[in-house]
């Protein structure tokens, strides 16, 4: 009779199907098991190589040159000028006015994006799973929509003239919100014009924008999460904010760091909304960082070199924060 021990010693010694498939892809290829995945991996790296490393090469290597028109069709090669370029833009006060109004809209964008992400996924995890996924459709709808077409509407919005917003404002009573001063009513209050209301719509534009990639991330967490923690909480007499302070917060810190990072980096660049809002470069006290990097390397006279520049300082900065950002998640992972 067949020793079961050893029986089981023999099953467990048998390669799996998926071992012997591997076996034979690496004889039919002639190269070796542990080689496969790495050489699986070779498109895709080229792709990356070709579409982010080598643009990002060339943006490092002109921040160090002068380019301008001429460079740009050919009749003059490009001029070495060592860190010149960066001496300009970090002795320029407009750089550090568009690094101030870059660092105060990402830092309010980017909170009341995941607030707003945060609740309105939590209300879909509360909601029957036909609301939730009706609800979960029409918000993906604004997430959808192309940078450019949300400054178009936006900027609709916020138009003097035509614009919902100051129609809306007209039906508040004056005793609660009062027109500017001068005005009678809200009607040709030009929002786009100064630099404080141009954001607020940039805020607006972006967190209507942002918030639903952040609800469906929520939603997927705490789907993940045991229903008898909450059972558990409610039979402890629990209360809601109790609750989300102690069970879903906490177990959710990992979605909430990737979120967080990202919406960082997003709102860090924005480019397209600030650009069709503003329309154009035209207000310098309104720049950030992504706008004065386009308005040096594109309005005459030419400055790509000066662009290119600014664009490094940029990419520094959000590295430094990203690096920064996920030691301190990594430090509190090991505590």
């Amino acid at each position: 009779m067949a020793n079961p021990t050893t029986v089981a010693r023999g099953r467990d010694a048998s390669p799996s199907p998926g071992r012997r498939r591997n076996d034979r892809a690496a004889r039919a290829s002639g190269l070796p098991v542990w080689s496969i995945p790495y050489v699986l991996l070779i498109p895709g790296l080229v792709v990356i190589a070709g579409l982010l490393l080598y643009p990002m090469v060339q943006l490092g290597i002109m921040a160090f040159q002068k380019v301008g028109l001429a460079q740009i069709r050919g009749t003059r090669p490009a001029e070495w000028v060592g860190l010149d370029n960066f001496d300009k833009v970090l002795s320029n006060d407009i750089f550090w006015s568009a690094l101030r109004n870059t660092v105060a809209f990402a830092f309010v964008a980017v909170s009341l994006t995941l607030i707003v992400g945060t609740a309105v996924g939590v209300l879909l995890h509360r909601l029957g799973r036909k609301m939730s996924l009706f609800v979960v459709i029409g918000c993906m709808f604004a997430w959808a929509v192309p940078p450019v077409a949300q400054g178009v509407i936006w900027r609709s919005l916020f138009d003097a003239e035509s614009g919902i917003i100051n129609w809306a404002l007209n039906l508040v009573p004056t005793w609660l919100l009062s027109p500017p001063d001068g005005q009678e009513s809200w009607s040709g209050t030009p929002w786009l014009n100064d630099t404080i209301p141009l954001y607020i719509a940039l805020v607006v534009c972006v967190v209507w924008a942002g918030f639903p990639f952040i609800a469906v991330s929520v939603l997927a967490g705490l789907k993940g999460i045991p229903a008898e923690l909450y059972e558990a909480a409610r039979v402890d007499g629990s209360g809601a904010w109790r609750t989300f302070r102690k069970i879903t917060l906490p177990l959710l810190k990992p979605v909430f760091a990737v979120l967080t990072i990202l919406s960082i980096i997003w709102d860090f660049k924005v480019f397209s909304q600030l650009y069709v809002l503003m329309n154009g470069p035209t207000n310098r006290d309104g720049f950030n960082l992504s706008m004065y990097a386009v308005a040096e390397a594109f309005k005459p006279p030419q400055k790509l070199g000066t662009g290119a520049a600014i664009s490094v300082v940029l990419t520094i900065i959000l590295l430094i924060i990203t690096v920064v950002y996920v030691r301190q998640i990594v430090k509190q992972e090991e505590m």
